[in-house]
């Protein structure tokens, strides 16, 4: 009879017979178990078998390596990689070249404007709260100019709003030809009371303010040059072509004269460009010039005198107090002072 029962081989007969042991491989029956780990690896203390953990795990320290969790995660660059995953680095705008800015302001007067009268010095304090009241200053004091000409009937007609035009724009430029006067007695003042090397300094300084001024005088020369009366036989030497050019050039002129105007009463001739403390300075000095010319010379003869005594008064006081709190705000923010400045 045969040894095979239904639990296996009851005997020890010969192999693959009957009472034998079970033939080797076949599982279940007492074959042997591969180790566990990686299946069909070559064995352990192997020279090319692969670290123990998840089959065909990457080393640690591996950039691309798979995380666990997701077996189809997209690989992450290793932490510092310059470039991830995200937007590339942008560059940051070139600065226009000097030949671009000069091409630019041939065509954009109000661009050579910006480009003359305002400060550019590197390094140099900008206060926004300073501006903003500058800004707001001069609106109110163009509306309070305006209020003042209507209340009293200043304005009736169409050629009565072109007198009081031209009489503001005369009393503008009456304010630059005072600033200009004034402006080389100041900063030479300023200059001489600074000590050592400070002096040299802020004469080179000097050079973009001194360069404002002539911009200013050169551009109004150019409008006289297209408008004046005795220049009509200049005019009439140089011919249709000249007349041409000068006509061009007195147009952008008027562009660049105007909006010069403006940013050099509120720059100060970009005396910041010298030390943030002038321009505060050289502003209360000139108010008060303009407010002794306006006494002197009766401006507004058609407001009663209580009324042009408060308007006149009004602008000066006004931009001193503007002034000292300028001066305050730097001493405080910034730590600069007219002591500072002068090195003592």
């Amino acid at each position: 009879m045969s040894g095979y029962s239904g639990d296996g081989y009851a005997g020890g007969g010969p192999v693959g017979g009957a009472g034998g042991s079970p033939p080797a491989g076949r599982p279940g029956q007492g074959s042997p178990v591969p180790p566990q780990g990686t299946p069909y690896g070559p064995p352990p203390g192997h020279p090319y078998r692969p670290p123990q953990g998840a089959p065909y795990a990457a080393p640690a320290g591996y950039p691309y390596a798979q995380q666990p969790g997701h077996p189809y995660r997209q690989p992450v660059p290793a932490q510092g990689y310059p470039y991830g995953w995200g937007h590339p680095p942008v560059a940051p705008p070139l600065e226009p070249s000097r030949g671009r800015k000069i091409l630019r302001g041939l065509y954009n007067p109000l661009y050579a404007a910006q480009s003359a009268f305002r400060p550019s010095r590197p390094g140099i304090v900008q206060d926004p709260e300073v501006r903003k009241l500058q800004l707001w200053r001069t609106v109110l004091g163009l509306a309070a100019w305006v209020g003042l000409t209507l209340a009293y009937k200043a304005v009736v007609s169409a050629d009565d709003v072109k007198t009081v035009a031209d009489a503001r724009l005369d009393q503008s430029w009456s304010s630059v030809l005072v600033l200009v006067c004034t402006f080389p007695v100041v900063v030479g003042a300023f200059v001489a009371a600074a000590r050592g090397t400070l002096r040299r300094v802020y004469l080179r300084r000097g050079v973009r303010s001194l360069g404002a001024v002539v911009a200013i005088m050169a551009s109004m020369g150019t409008s006289a040059l297209a408008m004046a009366p005795e220049l009509a036989g200049f005019r009439d030497a140089v011919g249709l072509p000249g007349k041409i050019v000068i006509g061009v050039t007195c147009a952008w002129s008027i562009g660049f004269a105007l909006y010069g105007i403006g940013l050099s009463l509120v720059h100060v001739f970009r005396t910041a460009d010298i030390h943030e403390v002038v321009p505060p300075v050289l502003a209360g000095i000139l108010v008060w010039e303009m407010a002794i010319l306006d006494v002197v010379t009766g401006a507004y003869p058609q407001v009663p005198a209580g009324a042009r005594a408060v308007f006149i008064l009004g602008a000066p006081v006004t931009v001193t107090a503007l002034s000292w709190w300028e001066m305050h705000r730097l001493h405080r923010h910034h730590g600069l002072s007219v002591r500072g400045a002068l090195g003592r």
